[in-house]
């Protein structure tokens, strides 16, 4: 069965069939020191949406200086491909999509964690730019 959103590696497949429920590209720390990229395109799901087959995986603390934070980095056990982030609390699952396996169309709608005390120059492509997640963010109730 086709689901709108896909990704994974070859031993444990996720998928979602509703909307995100946040959709950014992250500027923070803890994101540039795990993926090592300057910025990171996350896109969040309600807990309960982003549903995991198959496979066994690795769970170790996303924020190394807080490991015991809600957020775990999930890899694959076989391979060690990353799978997601999975909330302890159960309010979401969290995918970056150019390292997670997805292919689907899911463009980061603004900019979040941006700190102009970095140095970087502030992201000028029209999208809303943060210092925190988007005002009207509500983490959802856990499931």
């Amino acid at each position: 069965m086709s689901h709108k959103y896909e990704g994974g590696c070859d031993h444990i497949k996720t998928h979602a069939d509703a909307e995100p429920i946040d959709n950014h590209t992250c500027h923070c720390s803890v994101c540039k020191g795990v993926t090592g990229q300057p910025t990171t395109h996350v896109v969040f799901f309600k807990h309960s949406d982003l549903e995991v087959d198959g496979g066994s995986m690795n769970r170790q603390p996303f924020n190394a200086n807080n490991p015991d934070g809600p957020l775990e980095l999930c890899t694959c056990a076989d391979c060690g491909t990353p799978i997601m982030l999975d909330d302890k609390e159960s309010r979401i699952r969290v995918i970056v999509p150019n390292l997670m396996g997805y292919a689907a169309e899911m463009p980061a709608t603004y900019h979040a964690f941006y700190d102009p005390a970095t140095g970087e120059p502030k992201p000028s492509d029209g999208r809303p730019v943060y210092e925190a997640l988007r005002p009207e963010f509500v983490w959802p109730a856990p499931n």
